[in-house]
C-alpha cells in the first residue's frame, strides 16, 4: 500500500466548529440497516469468492444486531457471518464529501477473521475505515479505492481483542485516518466534492488466497463495534482534512 506523501506530513485531526451528528448506529434498527445482504457481493449475496472470502451472509439478527458480528462455520465450507449495510434501506443513509466518522471497535483474534467498516455504491465508492487480518497481529489496513490510495499502519496498540477509537475524515482533497486520537495517515487524495456512499459493517471470513483461512478446529469468531456516528460540518464545502492550502495545491479535486 502507498504511504504518505513525502513532504507532506498527517496534519492534527480537525474538529469543525460547527459539525452535527447526523448519525448515530442504532444496529438493531431496521430503519437504519439492511442486515444479511449488500450489492458489494455478486447478485448481493450470500457469497463472494471470487473476493477470497468464505462469507455466506445471514440476515439472522444474532449475527450483526447488537453490534457483535459474528461468523460461524457451516458444513458446507462457508461460514454464517455478518454483514449490516445502510443500502436499501428505508432511511438510506449514505456518507458524504466532509464527513467524518467515529467508531469504537474490538478487534478478532482468531485466524481467519475479517473484520471492516466501509462504503460502496453503484460498484465503486469503496472507502476502507479500516480492515484488519489477525495474521497480522499489529497492523491495520486503511483505504482509498476512490482514487488509489492506501495504507498499512503498524502499532503496539493494535492487537488481537484490542478496543480501538477509529476517527475517518472523508475530505474532498484528503482522506484522514486517526487511530486513538491521533492522525496516522492522509492519502493526500481525497474523495472529490461531490462523492456519497452507503456504510458497511461486517465480518468476513477469509478463504486463504491473500491471509490464512480459520484453523480447522476454529467453529466461531466475532468482532464488536460499540458506537458508530458520523459528524457533517455545517460547510461541507471548506476543506476537511486539516492540511494547509500549499500542501493541497497539486492535490485539488474538479
Amino acid at each position: 500500500m502507498d504511504g504518505p506523501t513525502p513532504g507532506n506530513p498527517v496534519p492534527p485531526p480537525r474538529v469543525p466548529p460547527h459539525a452535527d451528528v447526523v448519525f448515530t448506529a442504532d444496529f438493531g434498527s431496521t430503519r437504519q440497516w439492511v442486515a444479511g445482504r449488500t450489492w458489494a457481493y455478486p447478485d448481493s449475496g450470500p457469497v463472494n469468492p471470487g473476493d477470497d472470502k468464505l462469507d455466506h451472509l445471514v440476515p439472522d439478527a444474532a449475527y450483526s444486531r447488537s453490534g457483535v458480528f459474528r461468523a460461524t462455520r457451516r458444513a458446507d465450507g462457508y461460514w454464517d457471518t455478518g454483514l449490516l449495510t445502510t443500502e436499501g434501506s428505508e432511511e438510506a443513509f449514505t456518507v458524504r464529501s466532509g464527513d467524518i466518522l467515529q467508531a469504537r471497535v474490538r478487534l478478532p483474534g482468531e485466524t481467519g477473521a475479517w473484520p471492516a467498516i466501509w462504503t460502496w455504491r453503484d460498484g465503486d465508492q469503496e472507502i476502507d475505515v479500516f480492515e484488519y487480518h489477525p495474521d497480522h497481529p499489529d497492523l491495520l489496513e486503511f483505504g482509498n479505492h476512490v482514487r488509489g490510495a492506501g495504507h498499512a499502519f503498524q502499532d503496539a496498540a493494535v492487537r488481537p481483542g484490542a478496543w480501538l477509537d477509529l476517527r475517518t475524515e472523508f475530505g474532498p482533497r484528503s482522506v484522514v485516518w486517526s487511530v486513538n486520537g491521533a492522525p496516522v495517515f492522509a492519502d493526500h487524495r481525497g474523495v472529490g466534492h461531490g462523492w456519497h456512499a452507503y456504510l458497511i459493517v461486517n465480518l468476513s471470513v477469509s478463504a486463504g488466497r491473500y491471509h490464512p483461512a480459520p484453523a480447522a478446529d476454529t467453529t466461531e469468531m466475532s468482532f464488536e463495534v460499540s458506537s458508530l456516528a458520523v459528524r457533517r460540518p455545517a460547510h461541507r464545502d471548506a476543506p476537511c482534512s486539516g492540511t494547509r492550502d500549499s500542501a493541497l495545491r497539486d492535490d485539488r479535486a474538479p
